[in-house]
């Protein structure tokens, strides 16, 4: 229960971290302050709430409004530590790995209970944890972040492939947990680190 505990804070504090970037988002783009809760909003759940409809399953936030005051606290909290936030992005980039790795791996977990087939599984994983900034870049008229040569969804997509084979071998669900969610912190972060990015079209073509 301690671990289950500790898992679903950091889950909290992803979706926090996701709801500030979703407001300072919305501020770069000179939006009003409903318009950047809205951003916030989906840039939080739109990845989670995407992959409930699309499984025909509750939608977690309304069966969890746990997740609604998570939300509008990381932007309100956005809105008011605005000039702070840049002394502390190395903070919410871990938050935000930490988050996006969690993420990942509940889509999988929700999706092996759904489907029997691996692509589908591991589609799902990834939808889970990056949805929500594709939505958030699409209404803010931007390429959305996981299409601009970022290791992004890529670090996702290696960790929901990690869980999704080490389930098949029986691996306990706390260790496949951890193994599968360290790897797409390591690789997203040695990315950003190295600054390791994807090759332009534009540059093969």
């Amino acid at each position: 229960m301690q671990v289950e505990t500790i898992l679903s804070f950091l889950g909290y504090t992803g979706v926090f971290s996701f709801a500030i970037s979703g407001l300072l988002a919305a501020a770069e783009k000179k939006l009003d302050v409903f318009g950047g809760f809205i951003i916030a909003f989906e840039t939080a759940l739109g990845g989670g709430t995407l992959r409930d409809v699309l499984l025909n399953l509750d939608i977690s936030w309304v069966e969890r409004p746990l997740y609604i005051y998570i939300v509008v606290s990381g932007a309100i909290a956005a809105l008011i530590f605005k000039p702070y936030i840049k002394r502390i992005r190395k903070t919410l980039f871990l938050f935000d790995t930490i988050g996006i790795a969690l993420f990942t791996i509940s889509g999988v977990q929700i999706a092996l209970n759904h489907s029997s087939h691996w692509i589908i599984i591991m589609i799902f994983g990834v939808m889970t944890a990056t949805f929500g900034g594709v939505i958030r870049d699409i209404l803010c008229n931007e390429i959305p972040l996981i299409f601009r040569r970022e290791i992004y969804a890529t670090a996702c997509i290696a960790g929901a492939l990690c869980y999704i084979g080490l389930n098949y071998f029986d691996v306990s669900e706390l260790m496949n947990t951890i193994l599968s969610a360290s790897i797409i912190i390591f690789i997203r972060t040695l990315a950003v680190i190295k600054g390791y990015r994807f090759p332009l079209l534009n540059n093969i073509l």
